[in-house]
């Protein structure tokens, strides 16, 4: 793995921007989430080389799509087995990130990696989505949010787009056949205080697949009594 990935973040342009330790220590997270993903649904993906392409380098084409550095805050909402918080962290050392999940065993298996791949300033906490963007210090609070869940895009902009602060952008992880979406999610960016921005479409080094960023802006606060109960937010979409 560390090699395609060595490769990959070479044909991406972004080698000479991440530390040199950067592709081992993500092909060690990547032999960790195949080996723990034999006990733990983690991933669909079992092959090391798949893993390499379609998690590590995915994840690390963010890069492409907007600035990290500085000690800039990051949270990764429905993050599952750390992507794509978990790499962007390995290849921005100065990035505050916070894991996400609603389940406490993938929540306790990431706090474990981060401690073996001697990771600080990152932390994985479990808690829904809808509920820990009440909480004070972060709503509004974060200059990145990412999401690669599945869930469209009008249901996911109600949940991350809370936690994001003004200026700041909720980067949403997506295919190519996602131009409806954002049309269909203009009420809810609206109504909660964001703006999208041009998509960033990216090829996944050796992979031959295409995927595609869509970057929100937020504007103005999150106005009160939103996010709603998840069972609200998918009966009744924004």
């Amino acid at each position: 793995m560390k090699e395609i990935i060595r490769a990959g973040l070479a044909e991406l342009g972004l080698l000479d921007q991440v530390p040199q330790e950067a592709p081992e220590q993500l092909a060690e997270y990547g032999r960790l989430m195949l080996e723990k993903n034999q006990v733990m649904n983690l991933t669909a993906i079992t092959d090391p080389e798949q893993a390499a392409r379609l998690h590590m380098l995915d994840s690390a084409a963010l890069l492409l799509c907007a600035d990290f550095q500085g000690e800039k805050t990051l949270i990764d909402v429905g993050t599952g087995a750390g992507l794509p918080g978990l790499p962007l962290k390995i290849l921005v050392p100065s990035l505050q990130v916070t894991l996400l999940d609603s389940l406490g065993k993938r929540v306790d298996w990431l706090n474990q990696v981060c401690a073996q791949l001697g990771l600080e300033g990152i932390q994985a906490i479990h808690a829904r989505a809808e509920e820990q963007a009440l909480v004070k210090g972060y709503r509004d609070s974060f200059d990145f949010v990412t999401a690669r869940a599945v869930a469209q895009l009008r249901l996911l902009g109600e949940l991350c787009l809370p936690y994001v602060k003004v200026g700041g952008q909720f980067l949403a992880m997506k295919t190519t056949e996602s131009a409806s979406e954002v049309e269909e999610a203009a009420h809810c960016i609206k109504l909660l205080g964001g703006r999208a921005g041009e998509p960033v479409d990216y090829v996944i080094p050796g992979a031959q697949v295409t995927h595609r960023v869509l970057p929100i802006r937020k504007l103005a606060p999150t106005l009160k009594g939103y996010p709603r109960r998840w069972a609200r937010i998918q009966k009744q979409p924004l």
